[in-house]
């Protein structure tokens, strides 16, 4: 069990907990070093928890020897075509050459499991160096009770991609979701997954089989607790103690009280980035001209602290990506009065029979792209626009088979959507389009040019369906293109988009060692960034599944190997002119 007493010196503090945290705070720990996790929130397991626990490792080492085999090289050069002007040799290759190596490590030492996903292609597979499958794992399932008391401070998984509580693993278990009512090796499957979760419910008050982020998050703690790492949550770090240029430990509010806990080795900052944070989303998102025109699924707590700590003693950060954020479509979900959850769409714009328009009426993107491509195309479109939002359309077959957004398919019912307004419908599709604030004519225009190519399964205006990852996570029981069908079958509905995100990419500007970099160039001794905390190794873009999870965890492992190094504590003292920190919310 984790303890609760903060001593006043280790050797290592990690500011946050999520898998970039967690994972420097086990590596660091099982080199033999004192190691202190400082939470600000009540639960542990940040934006990790609430994701689908993916990293994209390239090389990991864990596919059926009948997959493909990859090469550093191809990756390299994918990388080098996704992050363009922005690409990081040496960090990129840190990355590379380390993410098999972390992937070994826990494995091999710790409670972690990981499950390829060799079908999974990168998110744009035509690319120079990119792969049709096989750089992507999932966190395996975990049982809760592994956790014991501990399970209590863990952060549950957003409330809204799960059903009646209980969290899907991967694409081929919510298959069998959309398959109950046409498959009775389906409805078997379903029956049983949801009489195991009645009981999970009763007896314990929430799900004890763990999937995706969740389970990375559980796995990664149980290490950590094993290994006697201490985790203290509702610590807020207030600040860095900076001496003779270098860190050498934090204040922190804990237990109500503001302390000074030394760092005999360094500080790793991995607080999550800034995508609730209103003042940096409307310095840095184009389409928050406020910051309030933005709606993130993270934790509250994600509110840039690590940029700010880096600022206020001279380190570096930087906003000149082309994208700040990887970009997310997502609804706001009614939960009654003012209060609205988030959904986001990352499974129902790839099937058939669902397209998506903007106000005009108009389609502007390939609806099964990754929801970056997409979320970059909404931008686009809506950059002159009042308004940066889109619909997401299906009509009735489509809407009873697959779902649109947080409305579930049959046999749940949609009326509590159409109370809510969270779900519009209309008899036709001029009606539908009045009732959402559409043009009519052009929308009406827009279904009926679809639909002429669709019944063929084609569409020559976008090539939805065209890709290995569009039809990955299209229908593959529906032929010629599981990602295209005609909308012909009403009434028809409509889900109103806005922009989210998942994960911020502009941070903490880092070397190839995760330490971050001062005004002279050189590192901060004592001081690293990882996870979203850090400037993206992608350079803006979101080259495939797990992007954000692969390089927070590569990169905790690299900071805590040098942590752990005797020269960690002989770093040059940074010098020079420090940046002035933004100003808090």
């Amino acid at each position: 069990m984790a303890a609760n007493a903060v001593p006043d010196h280790v050797d290592v503090i990690v500011v946050g907990s999520g898998a970039g945290g967690l994972s420097a705070a086990v590596v660091a720990r099982h080199a033999g070093l004192d190691v202190l996790v400082l939470e600000k929130e009540s639960l542990y397991g940040g934006t990790t928890a609430r994701s689908g626990g993916v990293l994209w490792v390239p090389g990991h080492g864990k596919n059926p020897a009948s997959a493909p085999a990859d090469s550093f090289d191809d990756a390299l050069t994918y990388m080098r075509h996704e992050a363009g002007a922005q690409f990081d040799e040496d960090r990129v290759r840190a990355f590379l050459e380390n993410g098999p190596a972390m992937v070994r490590f826990f494995e091999s030492e710790t409670s972690v499991a990981f499950l390829p996903v060799p079908e999974f292609s990168d998110y744009h597979p035509g690319a120079p160096g990119a792969r049709s499958g096989g750089r992507s794992l999932v966190a395996a399932p975990y049982d809760a009770g592994a956790l014991g008391d501990e399970v209590r401070r863990l952060r549950p998984p957003l409330r809204e991609i799960t059903f009646v509580g209980m969290m899907f693993n991967a694409s081929q278990e919510v298959a069998h979701f959309f398959n109950c009512t046409r498959s009775l090796r389906s409805a078997a499957y379903v029956t049983k997954r949801l009489f195991q979760h009645a009981l999970e419910m009763l007896r314990h008050g929430r799900a004890q089989r763990l999937t995706n982020g969740n389970a990375l998050v559980a796995r990664l703690a149980r290490s950590a607790f094993d290994l006697g790492v201490t985790v203290r949550t509702e610590a807020p770090v207030q600040s860095l103690v900076f001496e003779e240029g270098r860190v050498t430990g934090v204040r922190a509010r804990i237990g109500g009280e503001l302390r000074t806990v030394r760092a005999r080795r360094g500080v790793v900052l991995a607080s999550g980035g800034f995508p609730q944070d209103p003042v940096l989303r409307a310095r840095l998102f184009s389409h928050a001209p406020t910051g309030s025109e933005h709606w993130s699924p993270a934790p509250p707590g994600n509110t840039g602290d690590g940029w700010r700590l880096a600022e206020s003693v001279g380190g570096l950060t930087s906003s000149a990506l082309p994208n700040a954020a990887a970009w997310i479509p997502v609804s706001r979900v009614p939960r009654g009065g003012d209060r609205f959850g988030v959904f986001p769409h990352l499974i129902d714009r790839y099937k058939p029979g669902i397209i998506a328009v903007t106000r005009d009426g108009q389609r502007f993107v390939n609806e099964a792209h990754s929801y970056h491509d997409f979320g970059q195309a909404l931008r686009a479109k809506c950059a002159q626009g009042e308004d940066t939002c889109a619909w997401l359309i299906a009509d009735h077959r489509a809407m009873r088979r697959y779902g649109l957004g947080f409305a579930k398919p049959f046999p749940v019912p949609l009326l509590p959507h159409l109370w809510s307004g969270y779900l519009l419908r209309g008899r036709t599709p001029a009606e539908l389009a009045q009732r959402a604030g559409i043009d009519a004519q052009v929308f009406e225009r827009t279904v009926a040019n679809f639909n002429a190519d669709a019944v063929h399964g084609r569409d020559p205006a976008f090539g939805k369906g065209d890709t290995a990852y569009n039809r990955y996570l299209g229908d593959a029981s529906h032929q010629p293109n599981p990602c295209v069908a005609p909308l012909d079958k009403g009434p028809y509905y409509a889900v109103k988009l806005v922009m989210g995100d998942l994960g911020t990419f502009a941070g903490v500007r880092t070397d190839a060692s995760a330490r971050v970099l001062g005004a002279s160039g050189g590192p901060i001794a004592g001081l690293y960034a990882v996870g979203n905390d850090a400037l993206s190794v992608m350079g803006g873009n979101y080259p495939g599944g797990g992007i954000t999870l692969g390089p927070a965890m590569t990169f905790g492992y690299i900071a805590a190997r040098h942590l752990a190094q005797p020269q960690a504590t002989k770093a040059r003292p940074a010098s020079g002119p420090r940046a002035a920190p933004l100003a808090a919310a």
